[in-house]
């Protein structure tokens, strides 16, 4: 009789939403044939069943936010009689009936001062180290009482150090106002993808020592590149390539020549990739999310140009899967469509660099020591200081540099 858990997708998943039930109560059911759709952080993932039979004690309603591993159902041999469910319905704080923690959660063991164990996962301790908070203080809702992300920010944040001049003479502060208070001024409601994406960037930003560098470059031949190109791989793909999809290509080109740009930090150890999976920075309704184009050095322009559009279809639609958002080495933020000159971005962990692209145009620049107007682009790499150094970084830039401006070698 297997049991329908909320499964785990990713190590920094502990909840997910139930999107629908395709299956329902008492409907038969296959093995391998997609039971119910849920949505986690921003991808929305179709979960097949594990087994033949029939779906029954369902305990969870479409848009319960579910603690992951706790079961939300069985499926049950036809003609027998379901049992009555040994677990509590999925919206509860209580534990499902359990031995074992699921495997997402039994990685987050972590020890107290006391030397016990305190269940926690990946993203809940993450969130704790982050704010100073014990995670063996925190009354968990998860599974056997884990720790999960929801209890770190309804915990108590730690008591701040007496403040200098603190006491019987000292004068009560007022709280400063929330911009945005008063009457009749509302909030936007703001999605889980969005919360998501404001704790991935506000961890980056405060845990990861950003160091950035700018080069403005001749992008003459890339524009004439793009242009003398467009019909031929229109006719072969069906998708005209765009300066991103050239720029994916070539970024991958200088990953390859190199490969020291194309690493993680990792528990005071860097880890060095072998594939250059470059990711593409989409804007969507919900928030930011970056698909990733994998080992694009080996594949033709016409090919990323198919997958990028692929990509941001269902980037925009909701339907990428945990494969379409996972592996990237390298992350690509192009705003250049928006009018935007130059900008700097935020490091994508695991990844250690992000290249910022602003839009092409035209500028005064010197040519052989006379100034001239040329189209150009203005590219910011933002890197993290514990895995990359600036000469490192900027031997990468010096690469990406010279394919842009002569890129007919590589992309004939």
């Amino acid at each position: 009789m297997p049991n329908v858990i909320m499964p785990a997708l990713g190590m920094d998943q502990d909840t997910g939403t139930l999107v629908r039930w395709i299956k329902h109560e008492g409907e038969a059911v296959a093995q391998g044939e997609p039971i119910m759709e849920i949505e986690t952080d921003k991808v929305v993932v179709e979960i097949e069943a594990t087994g033949s039979g029939v779906l029954a004690n369902v305990s969870a309603a479409e848009g319960d936010e579910i603690p992951v591993g706790q079961v939300i159902a069985q499926i049950v041999d036809k003609g027998s009689a379901p049992a009555p469910p040994s677990f509590p319905r999925a919206q509860g704080s209580e534990s499902a009936n359990r031995t074992t923690p699921p495997p997402i959660l039994r990685e987050g063991l972590a020890a107290d001062a006391t030397g016990s164990r305190t269940l926690a996962s990946p993203k809940a301790r993450r969130l704790a180290r982050e704010q100073g908070i014990d995670v063996s203080s925190v009354r968990g809702s998860g599974p056997e009482g884990a720790v999960l992300a929801r209890d770190i920010g309804s915990a108590p944040a730690p008591t701040p150090p007496p403040i200098l001049g603190e006491g019987p003479d000292a004068r009560p502060v007022s709280p400063t106002p929330t911009v945005g208070e008063g009457p009749g001024v509302g909030a936007p409601a703001v999605s889980r993808a969005w919360q998501v994406m404001a704790e991935r960037m506000t961890s980056a930003w405060t845990t990861i020592p950003h160091f950035v560098l700018v080069r403005e470059v001749d992008a003459s031949a890339l524009r004439d590149m793009r242009e003398r190109i467009s019909p031929a791989v229109s006719q072969r793909s069906g998708v005209a390539p765009s300066y991103t999809d050239l720029l994916v290509k070539l970024i991958a080109a200088a990953i390859v020549r190199q490969p020291r740009i194309n690493v993680s930090w990792r528990e005071g150890t860097i880890e060095q990739h072998a594939d250059a999976n470059v990711g593409i920075a989409v804007a969507t309704d919900d928030g930011l999310i970056v698909p990733v184009v994998h080992s694009a050095a080996a594949l033709s322009v016409g090919e990323i140009a198919e997958r990028r559009r692929d990509l941001v279809a269902r980037a925009t639609a909701g339907k990428l899967t945990p494969a379409d958002i996972s592996g990237g080495t390298f992350t690509l933020s192009n705003l250049g469509m928006y009018g935007v000159d130059a900008f700097a971005a935020i490091v994508n962990p695991p990844q250690a660099a992000i290249l910022a692209v602003g839009r092409i145009a035209d500028r005064v620049i010197a040519v052989d020591g006379q100034a001239a107007v040329r189209p150009t682009l203005i590219l910011t790499l933002s890197c993290d200081h514990r895995a990359i150094d600036g000469a490192r970084a900027a031997q990468f830039l010096d690469e990406l540099v010279a394919l842009i401006e002569e890129p007919w070698g590589l992309l004939a």
